[in-house]
C-alpha cells in the first residue's frame, strides 16, 4: 500500500471551491480507478490549506489513473487557483486509541 499526501496552498476565498472541485473528481473518477483504496479530504481551520490524504494499493495504480485523461480538466481547474506540494508514503505505524475496543488491522 501506499500513500498519497498532497497539500494545496489556497487563498481563503477558494478553499470551499477547491473542496468542491476534488470532492466531485474524486467521487465520480478517482475512486473507480483500479487500486484505488480510500481518500480523506481535510480542510485547514484558517481556509488556507486543503489536504488529500489518499490510499492506493501501488505505485503503479496510482501511475496509472494520473494517465487517465479524465481527471485532468479538475486538476488543471485546481492548479488555476492554487499550489500543491504531494508525497508519497509508506505506512510504518498506525496508533489508535487505548480506550476503546477496537483491534488495530496488521499493517
Amino acid at each position: 500500500m501506499i500513500v498519497f499526501i498532497n497539500v494545496f496552498q489556497v487563498d481563503r476565498s477558494d478553499q470551499q471551491r477547491l473542496v468542491d472541485i476534488l470532492t466531485k473528481v474524486t467521487g465520480e473518477i478517482v475512486s473507480k480507478a483500479p487500486g484505488f483504496i480510500s481518500s480523506t479530504l481535510h480542510r485547514s481551520t484558517d481556509g488556507s490549506k486543503v489536504t488529500m490524504y489518499a490510499k492506493w494499493a501501488s505505485l503503479a495504480d496510482y501511475e496509472a489513473m494520473r494517465q487517465d485523461p479524465a481527471p485532468r480538466p479538475y486538476l488543471e481547474e485546481a492548479l488555476s487557483f492554487a499550489t500543491f506540494d504531494p508525497g508519497m508514503y509508506e505506512v510504518v505505524g498506525e496508533f489508535r486509541s487505548k480506550t476503546t475496543d477496537e483491534k488495530s488491522p496488521p499493517l
